[in-house]
């Protein structure tokens, strides 16, 4: 394991441990590192110190272990900052061809698929609500199933 002192783009600093330094540069590079306080993906090392022992000592003395601070209430996470305009234009574009080429089942969504699935309704495009665990359970099914935000239609 590895320790690294890492900086976001933003100027947060924050620290993490991986398996090697290839493993951070592939983390890195598929956008899982992350800064914990704004988000941002753009996260580099920071120049560290190497931990060499004095002449003499093989060994780094540990540290006591202290006792975990007391548990206090987190304050709610920030909401996520707003979406560029063009990512909303391009969703409501989106919504507005699903809505127009594919047949709203709402609450039935999950049931639908499985039954265009096994043959048992007409092949169509549709589209509806599902909760988290059930698209994952048509997907575990081989039914091929994609969320999408669902933004408000420009007036």
């Amino acid at each position: 394991m590895i320790h690294y002192d890492l900086r976001c783009g933003a100027g947060h600093d924050f620290d993490s441990w991986f398996k090697d330094s290839e493993a951070f540069t592939a983390q890195s590079k598929a956008g899982f590192v992350e800064c914990p306080v704004c988000g941002s993906k753009d996260v580099s090392k920071r120049l560290m110190a190497p931990a060499i022992p004095k002449k003499g000592r093989t060994r780094v003395q540990e540290a006591p272990v202290q006792p975990p601070a007391p548990a206090v209430a987190e304050a709610p996470p920030a909401p996520p900052p707003p979406m560029p305009a063009q990512m909303v234009a391009f969703l409501q574009r989106m919504r507005s061809e699903i809505e127009k080429r594919a047949d709203y089942v709402g609450r039935d969504f999950t049931e639908e698929a499985r039954k265009i699935h096994r043959g048992e309704s007409e092949r169509t495009a549709i589209y509806g609500e599902a909760s988290d665990a059930d698209a994952e359970a048509l997907r575990d099914e081989g039914i091929e199933v994609a969320r999408i935000p669902w933004v408000p239609l420009a007036d």
